[in-house]
């Protein structure tokens, strides 16, 4: 099961456990099985920490415990095999087993373990899934951390017929004592703020309590961190305030055009990101989703950026980086059957539709990037697009042509995605060249439309936004509101890209810092009037 070379590393990482752990299988005689206990076998004989045994009564068949030796109430389960963007998880699970501590805060664990009540936990990911991981780890760390918490943790291609029977068409899918608990990706702080009822007024508490900073930055995407990085290195106080650091490029998977860089995928860049950031004392706050500017102007002294959980946070300067979100169709069906068909991430879900029919919704590089993958897993791939041609680099509609199971509409309104009430049966489009209406059966459409910027919550700040909700900024990242910056997707700099926005959010930083060094702090302004 595992080449050379993973044997090594793994061999390596198995050094650091501290205590003995078991991996108690349940098998099967099919292929997987076969391979699960390879896999096991492999594994156990790479250190002496570990035993592997094959006498399990599981009902999900293959599957294995992680357990620890001295206390087998805390262990995760795995249905499947976790390889692909799953082994770094596997490999955690296995080092957190024994004994070896995670990476996360002191007083994140103690609140796992304060966590009261029984949970028990089914997720769903795919081995193609780059959101999958960081929710698969956040359950394997509850799991491990308190008994009265149970994780099952299932790569939906083993057990195809229990994922149509429960109805999951997208990952990373999350159930708790057998009810839909959450879809899309959470970090261990995300799981804990919905499980623990006082978390967000603890959180609030704690951000309150925090002195100004000279640079606030909201938002922690490329042009977020990259900023920060800047104004550290300028030797200013600075905090980042995100709803989740990464931002977008999280749900990003392969990326070809960041120069000098031939390729990434975005959790791998995301977290180059934040480990640059985490070489300077920059205050990185998670779970931070802004409501509300309020300029220095309005109140004196300090700008103003007030959470959604009530702290509020103060800057001598901000810089504006709140990016971007896929924009909706809107159009009647694509709420209600979200995550039932309706999907936007094909990387994440297109293996839940292998063998069936689905359309791609946009013809930019996104969208038919997105039916180029996804032809080669479905059955039959129809991409819609509402202008009379697509607009995606030539190099990609040749590719996309050259694939037999795709049909291209183009001069087409998408006017409605339909459904059976349980989940997408088709849509139904318009052509704008003579108004005639087309239905399409199909089981999954996957949205590429485009971007909308994450400004809402700036509309009633005094800051100027253009008339598609994009902050205006001039040549130097400047806002209409003096000490206010702003850099990225969410500004009218056009071409929103990887690269463009690190330079966007270095320009802001560079601003913010001539800015500061030219006005008086507010307390040193109050000084000087005496």
């Amino acid at each position: 099961m595992l080449d050379a070379n993973m044997t090594q590393q793994l061999k390596q990482y198995l050094g650091n456990l501290r205590e003995p752990i078991e991996l108690v299988a349940s098998l099967g005689d099919d292929a997987k099985s076969s391979q699960t206990r390879e896999l096991l076998q492999e594994i156990a004989a790479l250190s002496d920490l570990v035993t592997a045994s094959f006498d399990g009564d599981d009902a999900r068949r293959p599957s294995f415990l992680i357990r620890r030796a001295s206390d087998h109430s805390k262990g995760v389960r795995f249905a499947g095999l976790p390889m692909g963007h799953e082994f770094t998880s596997l490999v955690l699970a296995l080092l957190w087993a024994g004994g070896h501590p995670p990476k996360v805060e002191t007083d994140v664990l103690d609140q796992i373990a304060a966590l009261e009540g029984e949970f028990d936990f089914e997720m769903y990911f795919s081995l193609s899934c780059h959101n999958c991981p960081d929710v698969v780890q956040a359950l394997t760390l509850l799991a491990l951390h308190n008994p009265r918490i149970t994780a099952t943790l299932i790569e939906g291609g083993s057990f195809q017929q229990e994922v149509d029977e429960r109805g999951v068409m997208a990952v990373p899918a999350t159930f708790l004592n057998g009810e839909m608990f959450a879809s899309g990706k959470m970090s261990v702080e995300e799981l804990l703020q919905k499980l623990d009822t006082n978390a967000s007024a603890k959180a609030a508490a704690k951000l309150d309590e925090k002195e100004p900073f000279e640079v606030l930055v909201i938002g922690g995407g490329p042009a977020g961190a990259a900023a920060s990085v800047y104004t550290a290195r300028k030797g200013f106080s600075t905090g980042i305030a995100a709803e989740r650091f990464g931002g977008q490029v999280l749900d990003t998977m392969g990326i070809e055009n960041f120069i000098s860089v031939p390729y990434t995928e975005g959790p791998k860049l995301a977290a180059q990101l934040e480990a640059h950031v985490k070489e300077y004392p920059i205050d990185v706050m998670n779970l931070a989703t802004a409501k509300k500017l309020i300029p220095a102007s309005e109140v004196g002294g300090y700008h103003q950026v007030e959470l959604e959980n009530g702290a509020v946070l103060k800057g001598r300067s901000v810089i504006l980086s709140t990016g971007a979100r896929w924009r909706n169709l809107g159009v009647p069906g694509e709420f209600e059957y979200r995550n039932r068909g309706v999907a936007y991430c094909p990387h994440c879900d297109g293996p839940l539709f292998k063998g069936k029919r689905v359309a791609v919704i946009g013809g930019g590089n996104s969208g038919v990037e997105a039916a180029i993958d996804l032809a080669g897993i479905v059955g039959h791939v129809t991409l819609i697009e509402f202008d009379h041609q697509l607009r995606a680099d030539q190099v990609l509609q040749d590719k996309l042509r050259s694939m037999p199971n795709v049909d291209i509409v183009v001069s087409a309104r998408t006017t409605e995605i339909t459904g059976d009430g349980e989940r997408v049966s088709g849509l139904v489009y318009e052509d704008r060249n003579d108004d005639s209406v087309h239905k399409v059966d199909l089981e999954g459409v996957f949205v590429q439309i485009g971007l909308v910027p994450n400004t809402e919550w700036l509309k009633d700040s005094g800051l100027e936004l253009s008339k598609f909700g994009e902050i205006a900024i001039d040549h130097k990242a400047a806002t209409n509101l003096p000490g206010i910056f702003a850099a990225g997707d969410c500004t009218t700099v056009p071409y929103k890209q990887i690269v463009i926005a690190m330079g966007e959010g270095s320009k802001a930083a560079l601003s913010a810092f001539d800015y500061l060094i030219r006005n008086q702090a507010p307390a040193d302004e109050a000084v000087a009037a005496q």
